[in-house]
């Protein structure tokens, strides 16, 4: 895999995941308590041996930045990275990045000065696990021009994603991005003739795109230059491809997950905790997933009742009840609290142990979470302060809130406490 260059694609400003994305690029939002969106397509990469890649974003991209720097250093020897490529003005190039394929055709004067054969263009806000390998290996042997990933979905999917239509070679014929119900008709294909069983094709009649492709060096390069009103990759790059270009698909049958709402990401961290087999586990010896090292010591639990829930290193939990719930690093949790449904993100840092055992003003609130404190239904984000007997449950059951100088906001009825938030003691959300 020397000869492939990965291009992530850092996405825009994030507003689907905001608040989360408040204070940091989406590639950069924790993940299962430690993790980083952006580790899942580069441990991707890595495990593909696919050593050169790079990260395009233009929000908010120093704790990206910070992550990557620290995350991923591949040795002096191996001719491998991991470089975040931020949004610049030049004369040539005056305006920020437009779209996902004006992102790559601004930096295509530093992509094609590697002695590659193809580009991998990748999302940094999809959680699945996949061997690019086999992924280019087909596109070599098919002689496409470019090739797409594609997951078999059901009708109620499909009006949200970009579908392809496919002839009985493989080959894609038409593309639509998040089709009407007039088009959503016309998209229906024999998913069998890529590999589906015919009970599953009869299940899952459409093939979706997952914003993975891969093009040929050459490829790229002519559509983005002779193209330069075309801004992104789903909605306008892609279905013009289509018509001049050898477009295949491959078929990709595992867990696929777009987390790019607060509830797609709420759900997809939560369904971490199903037993015995979650849909994606980070159990996998063969396929690890990567993050930084912290060298944090171990968590510390308590006289506590903890069931079906992920607990991050470095924790402090005293006296308290957790049911599926997932607990990043460094959270800190008091006496008789009960957390339920909720993701805690933990800290950045540890504050001093001596903290006072009453709080009169916000200094004296420790980032953590206060005695008997009552948490359901949650995304509590970093560095937050919950004082002690505070209530967060939606108990009015309201959707959407933006209650942002109190701390939070209501997304699709989670309450979400902004990163760096102080809720006073005795709250009730």
């Amino acid at each position: 895999m020397k000869k492939v260059l990965a291009i992530i694609l850092g996405g825009g400003a994030g507003t689907r995941l905001y608040p989360l994305t408040k204070l940091r690029a989406k590639p950069a939002v924790p993940l299962a308590g430690k993790y980083r969106l952006i580790d899942i397509p580069i441990s991707n990469c890595i495990n593909a041996k696919i050593q050169k890649i790079y990260v395009l974003t233009q929000f908010n991209s120093a704790s990206l930045n910070h992550h990557l720097t620290h995350t991923y250093n591949f040795g002096p020897f191996s001719g491998g990275f991991v470089e975040v490529l931020a949004a610049q003005q030049t004369k040539e190039n005056p305006s920020w990045f437009q779209g996902t394929a004006d992102a790559v055709r601004q930096y295509l004067w530093l992509f094609n000065e590697w002695d590659v054969d193809e580009y991998l263009i990748l999302s940094g806000d999809h959680l699945y696990r996949m061997d690019y390998d086999d992924f280019i290996k087909q596109h070599r042997i098919t002689g496409a021009d470019i090739t797409l990933a594609v997951v078999p979905v059901n009708k109620t999917r499909a009006s949200c994603l970009g579908l392809t239509k496919i002839n009985n070679q493989g080959k894609v014929i038409r593309f639509f991005e998040k089709p009407s119900e007039n088009e959503l008709n016309q998209m229906q294909c024999k998913s069998s003739i890529l590999g589906l069983s015919k009970e599953q094709a009869i299940k899952k009649p459409y093939m979706a795109s997952m914003g993975i492709y891969v093009f040929n060096k050459k490829v790229l390069t002519q559509l983005l230059e002779n193209n330069p009103e075309q801004t992104d990759f789903g909605k306008e790059v892609i279905p013009n491809a289509a018509v001049q270009y050898n477009l295949q698909a491959y078929l990709f049958d595992g867990y696929w997950e777009d987390i790019g709402t607060v509830q797609a990401f709420y759900e997809a961290n939560l369904a971490l905790n199903h037993q015995p087999n979650p849909a994606f586990s980070f159990y996998n010896e063969q396929s690890p997933i990567y993050t930084h090292a912290r060298y944090l010591p171990p968590t510390k639990v308590f006289d506590s009742h903890i069931t079906k829930s992920m607990i991050s290193e470095g924790c402090i939990i005293k006296k308290c009840r957790i049911h599926n719930s997932i607990l990043g690093i460094r959270s800190r949790i008091e006496m008789n609290c009960h957390i339920e449904d909720t993701m805690i993100m933990g800290a950045d840092f540890y504050e001093s142990s001596t903290v006072n055992s009453s709080y009169s003003s916000p200094k004296e609130i420790p980032i953590g979470i206060g005695k008997n404190s009552l948490i359901k239904h949650a995304i509590i984000d970093k560095n937050a302060r919950i004082g002690e007997n505070v209530i967060i449950l939606n108990k009015n059951d309201i959707q959407e809130s933006s209650r942002e100088d109190e701390g939070f906001y209501i997304c699709d009825g989670i309450v979400v406490i902004i990163k760096n938030a102080v809720i006073q003691s005795g709250t009730v959300i």
